[in-house]
């Protein structure tokens, strides 16, 4: 619930008012997500032709592995925000989680066959699963309540960064190597080995954490009406939002170029990291729920304009719009999280946010992929409209904001 900004502890485990500088284990954790995202979008926008070209694969295979791979990470977020709470200490989770990734990920340029690629992204995001909830609640302990919306912004702005870049380091890779897609995967590992350093010797543990009494347990029941009802309404929203590769399907339906898709996806980023930063302080000012049911009108107006797309030129004024929905919406998410809950759970909070948004992607994309072969584009984001209208509904009957 928002009110009067109280002192919080510090990295240092002195407490801040200072309102102006944002802690240092917030840079710390941007900078991490900046490397860390170039080398997962070098790999993303090129991933659904890599497995439909290269590996033999089809757009079901397509939703199951990026359904699966997101769902098992959501698994592993419930319980390592949980178990933060409970050990009292988050940099190991956080650290633990970027170092699978780091060697996880180039392993798709050895990939031969679909379920290669399968095993290799699901790793992947079994390091994403063990680091984030812990990261965001850190994020929050290290930062006075007034200025969530600015850090959670600048948190995302800094990952979205990164994924503006890597698009471009993979393009002009292409462009003197073409077709050496293998080589650029293993590629990939460099970022990483840059971050666990800085990881390892840079970041500090809070010094607020008081860990619960009780033993842990991956339940509800310590969270009010209004935190399980913004659960629900992400979990009926996020049933139609499926992996946005699907998007980069659509723009090679419509004629994107193969070699034109990492730069579509990266000035998909650059949108999404300046009007993260933007939005991050208006969450502060007007409080999250405003923002999100904007971005969640957004989203069901873009969602249609894509299935009724007739044209390439069309998909780059479309991902702009469609970065405009993340930007309002992922920031106050997790201002609203912080705000909802109280501070010696918010490892837990964080893990029950993470998790209802990634169990419903398996059968978002499972159900968006067949929608998609079966139907063609506009049943189903047509599917996928209609369910963001239905979640705004429930955000609405939340009674504090």
């Amino acid at each position: 619930m928002r009110g009067t900004p109280q002192p919080t502890a510090t990295a240092t485990g002195t407490a801040t008012t200072n309102q102006s500088a944002l802690p240092r284990n917030v840079k710390l954790l941007g900078l991490t997500s900046l490397l860390n995202d170039i080398a997962s979008e070098t790999i993303y926008p090129l991933l659904p032709q890599f497995l439909l070209g290269v590996l033999g694969g089809n757009k079901v295979h397509l939703g199951l592995i990026e359904g699966v791979a997101e769902s098992t990470a959501s698994l592993l977020k419930l319980w390592s925000g949980g178990r933060s709470d409970r050990a009292g200490r988050r940099k190991g989770f956080v650290v633990a989680g970027y170092a699978l990734a780091t060697f996880a990920r180039p392993l798709i340029g050895l990939a031969t066959a679909p379920w290669q690629l399968f095993a290799a992204r699901t790793a992947d995001r079994v390091g994403k699963g063990v680091r984030t909830s812990p990261r965001d609640a850190l994020i929050a302990d290290s930062t006075a309540p007034g200025m969530r919306g600015r850090a959670f912004g600048f948190h995302r702005a800094m990952d979205h960064l990164g994924a503006a870049i890597g698009p471009l380091l993979a393009s002009a890779f292409l462009l003197a190597w073409p077709g050496q897609l293998r080589t650029l995967f293993l590629l990939t590992v460099l970022p990483g080995l840059i971050v666990l350093p800085m990881l390892v010797f840079g970041l500090r543990e809070t010094a607020a954490i008081d860990p619960p009494k009780e033993k842990l347990r991956l339940t509800l029941a310590p969270f009010g009406r209004d935190f399980r009802l913004l659960l629900l309404a992400l979990v009926v929203f996020t049933l139609g939002n499926a992996s946005d590769a699907f998007l980069l399907v659509r723009a090679g339906e419509l004629g994107v170029p193969v070699a034109l898709l990492p730069i579509l996806w990266c000035i998909f980023h650059v949108a999404k990291s300046v009007g993260s930063l933007l939005a991050g302080r208006a969450v502060d000012r007007l409080g999250p729920r405003p923002l999100i049911l904007v971005g969640w009108g957004i989203y069901a107006l873009i969602y249609l304009a894509f299935a009724l797309a007739t044209a390439a030129w069309q998909m780059w004024a479309l991902f702009l719009g469609y970065s405009l929905f993340y930007a309002l919406t992922e920031p106050a998410e997790k201002a609203m999280i912080a705000d909802l809950v109280g501070g010696e759970r918010k490892g837990l909070a964080f893990g029950w946010y993470n998790f209802a948004i990634g169990i419903a992607a398996l059968p978002s994309s499972l159900i968006f992929g067949a929608l998609y072969q079966a139907f063609g584009p506009l049943v189903a984001f047509g599917w996928g409209s209609a369910l963001a209208l239905i979640a705004a509904l429930m955000l609405a009957g939340i009674r504090r904001s």
